[in-house]
């Protein structure tokens, strides 16, 4: 059965479109509205307001905390200073990505990791020997995203550097607040005890009033991270727990998140594996697409149609063309309302991921297969000054 999240009592009652999303086991709103469209552009012109409490949590503590991490991520866990939050994937013994999350360093010996997937278990299996607890906090702790440029001025101005994180209160709430985000966009992450849920919901809400807060909802989110090249997982990448065959697995190189990958550390799940892939060209790369705007409109003009646009991200495997040749697959892909251009993230195969290369995407018109012209771009599509200021 599916769950709801602590604050389902508010969603539930601003939902009026009544569009739920299935995540992690529960239901999430996938628009308030008929339509995501100003859900989305408060996140690029005022305030989002996201319940992300679906994601997995877990507090990992004891003297053997940042071993342990430091064994099984990518990233050097070690160096982290207390206050300070990194983005990582995390692999198998052949150097491919299982899941992707954040670990914050809350304490010396204290840590928050989230992730997409269960890993409880596997955490366990690799913490073996090791002076450490670890806790599954996914239903003891829930989670908002506040996402836009004025979330800073709702939160009171708050000094926090990107990706860093603090424990403070809100409002007389007790709460940690990260400067991170999946929105490519200046924003923060609020997370606290589950019985302040709703407390905490009203108070960012009435704090936000003034500054055109507005709840929203995983299809505006899905434009957000598009733009800002982010990856999705069981969609932009398939974890390797859940891969029938090995073509079906991708390394932090193929997904570029080589600068993820610190190859310094003596040892860490999979290392050997990654440093005898850096060694060597890659095979595949994940990289951004921007789809010719006249071919498009050709296409659907040689049919007597007006150009027509997705009304919403598509999550699916589209083929990518160099001439006859399939050499890749758009993952993700849409139209960016702020960037007035379509978009998608693709695998290319080498070397057609170098920036600038000409190739074709599939595109379905009128029930006809055709192929728009396509162009290989640097990700992220929209990365503005105030994510970092």
């Amino acid at each position: 059965m599916l769950k709801t999240t602590p604050f389902h009592e508010r969603t539930a009652a601003l939902c009026v479109s009544h569009a739920w999303r299935r995540w992690a086991g529960y239901v999430v709103a996938s628009s308030y509205e008929l339509s995501h469209e100003r859900e989305y552009h408060s996140i690029r012109a005022a305030a989002a307001l996201f319940d992300v409490s679906p994601l997995y949590k877990y507090a990992i503590t004891g003297k053997d905390a940042a071993r342990l991490l430091d064994h099984v991520v990518t990233r050097n866990i070690q160096q982290l200073a207390v206050g300070q939050v990194v983005y990582t994937p995390w692999c198998d013994a052949n150097g491919k990505v299982l899941d992707d999350g954040t670990v914050a360093r809350l304490g010396e010996d204290r840590f928050r990791m989230t992730a997409a997937e269960p890993n409880l278990r596997w955490l366990e299996d690799n913490a073996r020997g090791l002076e450490v607890a670890i806790e599954d906090v996914s239903e003891a702790m829930v989670a908002l995203s506040l996402q836009g440029p004025a979330s800073r001025a709702i939160l009171g101005d708050i000094d926090l550097k990107y990706f860093r994180v603090a424990e403070t209160t809100f409002r007389g709430i007790p709460v940690s607040i990260s400067r991170t985000g999946y929105t490519g966009d200046l924003g923060y992450e609020l997370w606290a005890g589950k019985k302040d849920a709703l407390a905490l919901w009203d108070a960012l809400l009435e704090a936000g009033t003034p500054h055109g807060i507005q709840p929203a909802g995983m299809l505006a989110l899905d434009v957000a991270r598009l733009e800002a090249g982010l990856m999705l997982i069981d969609v932009d990448y398939v974890p390797a727990r859940k891969a029938l065959i090995d073509s079906q697995t991708s390394s932090p190189f193929e997904l570029d998140l080589g600068w993820t990958v610190n190859l310094k550390k003596e040892r860490f799940v999979g290392r050997a594996a990654l440093a005898a892939e850096a060694a060597r060209e890659p095979l595949w790369r994940f990289a951004g697409i921007e789809v010719d705007w006249d071919s498009l409109e050709r296409l659907h003009g040689d049919l007597g149609l007006a150009t027509r646009l997705p009304q919403q991200v598509w999550r699916t495997s589209v083929p990518i063309y160099d001439g006859s040749e399939q050499v890749g697959y758009a993952s993700t892909g849409g139209w960016s309302p702020l960037l007035k251009k379509y978009i998608a993230l693709a695998h290319l195969r080498a070397p057609r991921f170098a920036p600038g290369t000409s190739l074709e995407m599939e595109m379905t018109v009128e029930h006809q297969r055709k192929r728009a012209a396509v162009r290989v771009v640097k990700k992220p599509f929209f990365d503005p000054e105030r994510k970092r200021a």
